[in-house]
């Protein structure tokens, strides 16, 4: 009866032993489960940005305000009729005269 109790005792603590470290531990369950959440954080970022870069192709298929708006902050363009004005916030530097 020593021998049964003493084999099941060994037993049990094997079983612990993989509980707690061994493969599909708790402790790497736990790493995988925060793994998990960065990844899903992540995704979410990276899907808000596609949705927004989609939005932005759909404006430039069909629509000319998405067009104008590109033209006239990337290219610099005016409308017909408009009047350009430039703006210099920057003080000009002041010449050292010897």
């Amino acid at each position: 009866m020593k021998w049964v109790i003493l084999l099941l005792v060994l037993f049990f603590m094997v079983m612990q032993y993989k509980l707690w470290v061994g493969e599909g531990s708790l402790v790497e369950v736990q790493s995988l489960n925060k793994a998990i959440e960065i990844q899903q954080a992540e995704f979410e970022t990276l899907k808000a940005r596609n949705d927004k870069l989609e939005a932005e192709v759909r404006d430039l298929k069909t629509g000319l305000a998405a067009i104008e708006e590109r033209a006239r902050t990337d290219l610099g363009m005016i409308k017909k009729g408009e009047i350009f004005y430039q703006v210099h916030d920057s003080v000009p530097p002041r010449t050292i005269n010897k």
